[in-house]
């Protein structure tokens, strides 16, 4: 595949209308603790400031400029109009289609240029839009995470297949758990977080109706242009979010080393062709178990690896797990996403715990982290009542297990369908 080399240096552009002066021509540094350019200051960028050495390359290369009162005001929002006529200053971002603005109606004049060059590259879909693209409006984080998206999949048609594949993963962002992420945002956050484009804020959310700061826009044109470099199976998130999003889990990206079910290991009177290591193919299925208490079907499977540091931790750790969390073994945790139908008057968590045959796929109780708490996902704790008695006919919540290499203490993952496929795996 043909690589898309993309230049962070443009030309000056015309910010904030009639607010914007001339640039102040950037030159790195820092004076009186406070970012330099030959000689002149921001006063409101500190050279602490989280986005100090963006917003630096970002004025050197003419994407920003400041005020005349020495500011450059990082937290004021950027309207689509001026988001737009930045990305499509991206020189060397390929052209992908021809043709005009015209049917947008409220441009003004000064981004009239911007905005045609943001579409012809990718980044903005006119069919999307009522003939507005309310222009002078701040442009929202999940509007911001649509238009990067696009970007890539202007990029590369493997960055195009990813959008497509993300489709029904699991997104580690508070929104998702809550079923406040929007639908058509869905994809385009999923790549933004997977390629490590955007994240979540303090607050768990990835904050899809907040508006785009100056600071900001910053830092996403320098990722942008890295990100753009680099193939979507460079990052071990999008990895992660791809295959849970086409097969339920990420174990494959997690965890390579389980394999499916020797044949040597099984009777010859085994029918083989029942056994499968695609956990698509039990995925939202109802499954054989130990006890007739409830119908379960997995609808997702979540591997994390409490030991993994950097940029191999799973981009799920945040989400389940703790900082400092060990497990016994060298084990991984392993968090299946539960979907039950009670089939007494009721059931108990101890009950819901022997329904499945394996320490892997636990239903048990769900994870005690903190972490998982502020994501706001939903927990053994809140639908059951003393002694543990479910309070619902159709309990939906994430268990917790372990999954190790440990041959003395049962490390298979064995899930059978009632159609009769089986998914059955064990360590290499």
């Amino acid at each position: 595949m043909k690589k898309v080399m993309i230049s962070t240096m443009a030309a000056a552009i015309l910010l904030a209308g009639n607010m914007a002066e001339p640039a102040l021509k950037a030159e790195a540094g820092v004076l009186d603790n406070t970012i330099s350019y030959n000689g002149l200051t921001f006063k409101d960028v500190p050279a602490a400031h989280w986005a100090a050495s963006a917003i630096a390359s970002a004025v050197q290369d003419g994407y920003f400029k400041g005020y005349t009162d020495r500011t450059f005001k990082p937290s004021a929002p950027v309207t689509k109009a001026e988001m737009a006529t930045i990305l499509g200053r991206l020189t060397e971002q390929p052209v992908v289609t021809t043709g005009n603005s015209a049917s947008f109606t409220d441009i003004p004049d000064w981004a009239t240029e911007g905005v045609l060059a943001a579409v012809e590259k990718g980044f903005i879909d006119p069919s999307k839009y009522a003939g507005k693209l309310d222009a002078k409006a701040a442009l929202t984080r999940g509007e911001m995470a649509i238009w990067l998206a696009q970007g890539l999949a202007a990029v590369s048609p493997d960055y195009k297949q990813a959008l497509s594949d993300v489709t029904n993963t699991v997104i580690p962002a508070k929104e998702y758990f809550t079923g406040k992420l929007p639908e058509t945002q869905k994809n385009s956050v999923a790549v933004a977080m997977g390629t490590g484009l955007m994240s979540v804020g303090s607050d768990k959310n990835f904050g899809t109706d907040r508006t785009t700061t100056r600071a900001e826009v910053a830092t996403l044109i320098a990722r942008y242009t890295s990100v753009a470099k680099k193939q979507p199976d460079d990052f071990k998130g999008l990895q992660e979010l791809r295959a849970v999003g086409l097969t339920g889990t990420n174990l494959n990206v997690a965890a390579p080393s389980y394999v499916k079910w020797p044949k040597e290991r099984l009777p010859e009177s085994y029918d083989y062709s029942k056994i499968t290591d695609d956990f698509s193919k039990v995925r939202n299925k109802e499954l054989v178990t130990r006890a007739d208490y409830a119908t379960v079907k997995v609808k997702n499977w979540i591997v994390v690896s409490p030991y993994a540091k950097g940029d191999q931790r799973s981009i799920y750790y945040p989400v389940f797990m703790d900082e400092g969390d060990t497990a016994l073994h060298g084990s991984y945790y392993s968090f299946a996403e539960f979907d039950m139908k009670i089939k007494g008057d009721s059931m108990s968590q101890t009950q819901a715990g022997n329904l499945m045959n394996s320490p892997t796929i636990d239903a048990l109780q769900s994870p005690k982290s903190k972490a998982y708490k502020e994501y706001s996902l939903p927990h053994t704790h809140d639908i059951t009542k003393s002694r543990g008695v479910f309070t619902v006919n159709n309990p939906h919540y994430w268990g917790i297990g372990l999954l190790h290499f440990d041959k003395s203490l049962y490390p298979e993952v064995e899930l059978k369908a009632t159609d009769g496929t089986v998914y059955y795996l064990a360590p290499n």
